[in-house]
């Protein structure tokens, strides 16, 4: 009679749900489009495969959801309304994000969802099924129990190789710890509902429970399944306390856990690794808190609004699937998703405690709350350690997470709650205690908000420094579909672009002698040189106007298309420069002495930044260093190439200049350290400082006290650090304690680049120290070049005879000079040729410097002069 005259509060509810249905729907269908369309908006255009292989599992989860719907208006009669469209949309967001994730796991969870929806309908036909499993729950509970034990001598890893917390058989899995929180349910909601009325001690009554739950625990514990251990205290304790409204039951199991926790830190590793990522996650980001910081730099990549579905690079987050699913979902659709996610899941909660109250008699009453505790309370563990605010615990997100034993369970969970709603009793057991249900409800849903604003902290806060993270590798996805801009030499000659089409674009360098500079950008090794330090210009994130960011960013999540960097650089000069250092090991810089600008840079040897996936690991393991860039990084002894800086500011006394030319050859002949190459005759004090001779430096240095030294380093740039989108030596003065015979040995450890050598030089020819640069100019998205803004230098004023010196070490047929020194450092030596124009050149003022390792001065000289007659043109 009831399904001829049904109730309007029957009626009512049956619209309610159906509408419900009808928006989660909604919900999901325009989801499963927008993955559809995801890789058409990635490439910009619709010329391009779609996803498709989704729809299926849309269509069985419409079909089960229908036919449940059916079922449950038939047979469950005044039903809550609200339980089956939170399922139904909680499952059916998780599988859409599965199948996006991961196709064959997607199809898998497929099939689970067809056989929850099966066991739900067919479930809400057994009108006795509570009360079959109160009578049986002993049975239940320890079958429960059996299966668990059975893991520790059969239990196995679907994946291969993990832990094995499963028991597989024919491809298929089951995890017995996930049902053995149902049934553990069950059996203390039947217990306490039998012995509550007649109990009075407290402990009389909960010391079989505690039994069971011990040994439930232990076994769980030995599996080193600690995730589901302490889900079960907190399930354990918040029923407890449900039936008892003992308040001590709480603190009791919260100090349990604390001591727990630091026992279990000090005796088991992983409880240890877990504890450390999540109190210091940033000091462990390459072992235990890799996890978590990819977790948190997820939240942030989704900011407010999220990449859209399909679009962002959740896998990077390991686990995504299953574990970190919740971040999946938020970096898609950002806070709005997570706060959206957390909503469902509290008023799932919320439902399952107003079915609690309501309840007809109290084993229901404890078996709907404890239902939603385990909703709500495994939802924020794995949630509240996804965000940090819990460590991680490994379980899954009832519902959402991939898995057949979580899913189902969960379907069981919401089999249990739709049919005590359903009950038909009028007499109800009254609620003799609110004030329990309104703890722990209240506690659910602050806890819920508190995740909310942990997202928001993470995600729009603390968002920026995430996303700039050097461990944040989606830039490698943006890569492939969007072209960086490409590195151009001063006369707009092309040294590196984009190729390929979007979707598989790739870098690729057409100079690779320039390799040390210019670097590279690969999947697994990073991203060096230029390619690095304009990194914002090229990839489009710097030099855009903010609207067109953040259009691209809404519209397609990837940065707009990269900007094109022109370099101060000329090919024409550094194809000399390369062909002059063929063979040779060393460094050689240009550099326009007024300007600034850096016109080639050698490194030798260098690589071939195309053949990195071949030859990597030859390049790594080379002694000569070839991933070095030598103009910037390479760390050389000065020893007397500091001749040249210390004849600009000391004067020879007549006693020193009246030495004859015989006692100097002598002196030369004799020093422990020699010459950078021989003086030229006649011999007198301006050719054998020319050619680098120990003697002159001593010499000059006479009477020159360390503070001076460090003073004139100080004037020259050597303390000042070269501001260069590239890696940069560190820069230092000369100890002030050190001797200036150390300084020439090597003994006092000072070094310089030739970069920084190069700066001095042109202080020497100009009395000015430029501000070094390599970039010129980047080109607008108006496709207009836009000059970068560079400082006039500073002006320093070196006393003495510099510019006659210059003059004297002139050449006879080129308007150069040309100075030289050596270093030593231990065994190792290196020569260093100084060179430039000479005063009264009227173009513009040219400084070169080599360091050459393992080479002669009169090599050096060779290379510098086939340079500089190339330049001079």
């Amino acid at each position: 009679m009831n399904t001829l005259f049904k109730s309007s509060s029957f009626l009512d509810n049956a619209i309610k749900e159906s509408r419900l249905l009808n928006l989660a729907a909604a919900f999901l269908f325009l989801y499963a489009l927008i993955l559809t369309l995801a890789p058409a908006v990635r490439v910009h255009t619709l010329q391009t495969a779609l996803n498709w292989r989704h729809w299926m599992g849309f269509a069985v989860w419409a079909a089960g959801a229908w036919w449940v719907r059916r079922a449950l208006q038939t047979y469950l009669g005044d039903h809550d309304p609200y339980l089956l469209p939170l399922g139904a949309l909680l499952s059916g967001w998780g599988l859409l994000t599965v199948w996006r994730l991961d196709a064959s796991l997607g199809l898998r969870q497929m099939l689970w969802l067809g056989f929850g929806w099966l066991l739900l309908g067919m479930g809400v036909r057994w009108p006795n099924l509570l009360l079959w499993l109160r009578r049986y729950k002993y049975v239940w509970l320890a079958l429960g129990l059996l299966l668990v034990a059975l893991t520790l001598v059969f239990g196995t890893y679907p994946a291969g190789e993990g832990p094995g917390l499963w028991l597989g058989c024919c491809g298929f899995y089951l995890q017995p710890a996930e049902p053995l929180k149902i049934l553990l349910l069950i059996y203390l909601a039947a217990y306490l509902a039998e012995r509550l009325p007649f109990s009075f001690d407290l402990t009389s009554l909960i010391a079989p429970t505690l039994v069971v739950v011990g040994i439930a625990v232990a076994l769980l514990v030995i599996q080193r399944d600690l995730g589901t251990a302490s889900l079960l205290l907190i399930l354990y304790t918040l029923v407890l306390y449900l039936a008892t409204g003992k308040r001590r039951i709480l603190l009791f199991t919260l100090a349990g856990l604390i001591l727990a926790a630091w026992v279990g830190g000090a005796v088991f590793g992983l409880i240890h690794g877990r504890l450390l990522a999540w109190w210091d996650p940033w000091s462990q980001a390459g072992g235990v808190g890799y996890q978590i910081i990819q977790s948190l730099i997820a939240v942030a990549e989704g900011g407010l609004l999220g990449t859209g579905p399909g679009l962002g690079s959740p896998g990077f987050v390991p686990v995504a699937h299953s574990d970190f699913i919740a971040v999946a979902i938020t970096e898609e659709t950002g806070l709005l998703g997570l706060v959206g996610l957390l909503g469902l899941i509290g008023l799932l909660v919320t439902r399952s405690f107003i079915v609690a109250v309501r309840a007809p008699n109290l084993y229901r009453r404890l078996l709907a709350a404890g239902l939603g505790v385990y909703l709500g309370g495994q939802s924020a563990l794995i949630i509240g350690g996804n965000l940090r605010l819990f460590p991680l615990t490994g379980v899954t997100l009832p519902f959402v997470s991939y898995g057949g034993s979580s899913l189902i369970v969960s379907f069981v969970a919401l089999l249990f709650l739709l049919q005590i709603s359903a009950t038909e009793e009028t007499m109800v057991t009254p609620v003799t205690a609110v004030q329990p249900f309104r703890v722990v409800g209240g506690g659910f849903l602050g806890l819920l908000a508190l995740l909310a604003v942990l997202g928001g902290w993470w995600g729009l806060i603390r968002g920026e420094a995430l996303r700039n993270r050097a461990d944040n590798l989606r830039w490698v996805v943006a890569e492939r579909f969007v072209p960086r801009g490409q590195i151009l030499d001063r006369q707009e000659n092309v040294l590196v672009q984009s190729e390929g089409q979007a979707g598989n674009y790739r870098r690729v360098v057409l100079y690779p002698p320039l390799a040390s500079t210019l670097g590279f950008i690969h999947p697994q090794l990073g991203k060096t040189g230029l390619e690095a330090g304009l990194d914002g210009y090229l990839r489009g994130w710097v030099g855009q106007p903010a609207w067109n960011i953040l259009l691209a960013r809404l519209l397609y999540a990837q940065p707009p298309q990269g900007l094109d960097v022109r370099l101060t650089l000329s090919l024409e000069l550094q194809r000399a420069a390369d062909t002059a250092m063929t063979g040779k090991q060393g460094a050689l810089v240009i550099l326009n002495a007024q300007s600034g600008e850096i016109l080639a840079m050698v490194s030798q040897p260098s690589y071939d930044p195309n053949r990195l996936d071949e030859d990597w690991e030859r390049w790594k393991a080379d002694p000569r260093a070839p991933l070095l860039n030598r103009v910037t990084q390479g760390q050389y002894p000065p020893g007397t190439a500091l001749t040249p800086f210390l004849w600009g500011i000391q004067r020879l006394s007549p006693e020193q200049t009246d030495t004859s030319p015989q006692s100097l050859a002598l002196q030369t002949a004799q020093g422990r350290f020699p010459c950078a190459r021989t003086p030229a005759l006649p011999l007198n004090w301006a050719s054998a400082a020319q050619a680098g001779c120990p003697w002159v430096t001593l010499a000059l240095a006479q009477g020159l006290s360390g503070e001076q030294l460090s003073a004139l380093g100080s004037e020259l740039g050597w303390g000042t650090p070269i501001q260069l989108p590239l890696p940069i030596a560190k820069a230092s003065l000369p100890p002030a304690d050190a001797s200036l015979e150390s300084l020439i040995t090597g003994e006092a450890g000072w070094y310089l680049s030739p970069l920084q050598m190069a700066q001095a030089v042109a202080v020497l020819q100009q009395g000015l120290r430029p501000d070094i640069h390599l970039v010129g100019a980047v080109k607008s998205p108006q496709q207009e070049w836009i000059v970068l803004p560079v400082g006039s230098g500073t002006k320093v004023e070196l006393a003495g005879r510099r510019v006659q010196q210059l003059e004297a070490w002139a050449d006879s047929n080129l308007p150069i000079w040309m100075a030289f020194g050596r270093g030593q450092s231990g065994n190792k030596a290196v020569v260093w040729v100084l060179a430039g124009t000479v005063p009264s050149w009227q173009g513009s003022p040219l400084v070169v410097v080599l360091a050459l390792e393992e080479g002669t001065a009169e090599e050096g000289e060779q290379i510098v002069r086939e340079v500089l007659t190339v330049a001079l043109r």
